[in-house]
């Protein structure tokens, strides 16, 4: 399986190797760096993961704009690239008007992608909404990679993040306007984490199916073998330590603990047995940290691994496992 899974990743021979930059520049709320990088960036994260519920959280908007079954709205952050700064989602309604699911695709994803899961929540009569990645699709300002969601640009890729989460908080908002009351969230792979992170700074998300996890954002970058030519600009510059420092704001082991504060909620954790992208060991470090903040979730383990779960039968798997998971604990939900 694990040959399987390399063979499978070496079928994109487009990654390109960004330079490495601090990227201070993409970092917000009237951040001045210091003299020396390395502790400006672990200041700033201080402060935002103090500052969480504020870092993650957008300005009220109501100019929704729906043709069809396309939906667009301003994004929250304001990015340098004008072309990404349009959030867009593709609607599938479906015959329940009191739930639905927000859905985040993976790195890299193109428009037929979780399309075909959008489908199957229909089929169990849940409406979906597919939220478009910064950078990915009509907001890639570089081509054909969405290179600037993940980079050797520190600071960039928290903007991005940030953005995204950003994005699905105003995506709820839409929902909600639209009279659905108890609303769930899924992403895959970076989508899961950025899927993660919202649920766990917005309340509304009452179940959370987060496929393909894993605990800290910069080991991933660093360990994961889809993300070794990224890995190779930072490795000059940072080590893996202090990239996990770095990117703590948009870590899921940052805000385990939060869950603490909020009602009991329904969360599923999927984590591919033979995964070289998100490896295992580092999604058990978030189960133990939900272990260690006594916060109860729910974990699947399927016999593939990254690549090999978008294949059959693992992918019918995969999709019975996250449309179940919904159909039991967000469609029964009072």
């Amino acid at each position: 399986m694990h040959g399987w899974e390399q063979r499978l990743s070496k079928r994109d021979t487009n990654r390109t190797t960004l330079p490495f930059e601090w990227g201070f520049e993409f970092l917000n709320h009237g951040f001045v760096p210091g003299n020396k990088p390395e502790e400006s960036l672990l200041r700033f994260n201080d402060s935002a993961l103090n500052e969480s519920d504020r870092f993650f959280s957008p300005s009220p908007l109501h100019d929704f704009r729906l043709d069809g079954n396309l939906l667009s709205f301003p994004s929250a952050v304001e990015s340098p690239y004008p072309v990404n700064n349009t959030a867009t989602c593709r609607f599938f309604p479906s015959t329940s008007r009191k739930h639905a699911v927000l859905v985040l695709p993976q790195w890299n994803a193109n428009e037929r992608s979780h399309v075909g899961l959008c489908r199957l929540f229909n089929r169990l009569g849940i409406p979906a909404l597919r939220l478009t990645l910064p950078y990915h699709e009509q907001r890639n300002p570089s081509g054909p990679r969405a290179d600037f969601l993940v980079s050797p640009n520190v600071g960039r890729t928290i903007q991005a993040i940030q953005q995204a989460v950003q994005d699905a908080r105003r995506a709820a908002d839409w929902l909600q306007l639209q009279g659905f009351e108890t609303l769930g969230i899924m992403g895959s792979s970076v989508g899961s984490c950025i899927s993660y992170l919202t649920f766990v700074h917005e309340e509304r998300f009452q179940v959370g199916v987060f496929n393909h996890v894993s605990s800290f954002f910069g080991d991933v970058v660093w360990n994961g073998i889809s993300t070794q030519h990224v890995r190779r600009g930072l490795e000059p510059y940072v080590s893996q330590q202090e990239l996990r420092y770095f990117w703590s704001i948009i870590s899921p082991n940052s805000f385990v603990r939060k869950m603490q504060k909020m009602s009991v909620r329904k969360s599923l954790f999927i984590s591919a047995r033979y995964d070289l992208t998100f490896p295992p060991d580092l999604a058990q470090l978030l189960f133990e940290e939900h272990e260690r903040w006594k916060i109860p979730y729910d974990v699947a383990h399927p016999p593939c691994g990254h690549y090999t779960s978008a294949l059959a039968p693992f992918k019918y798997l995969d999709g019975y496992l996250i449309g179940n998971y919904f159909r039991k604990h967000l469609t029964q939900t009072p």
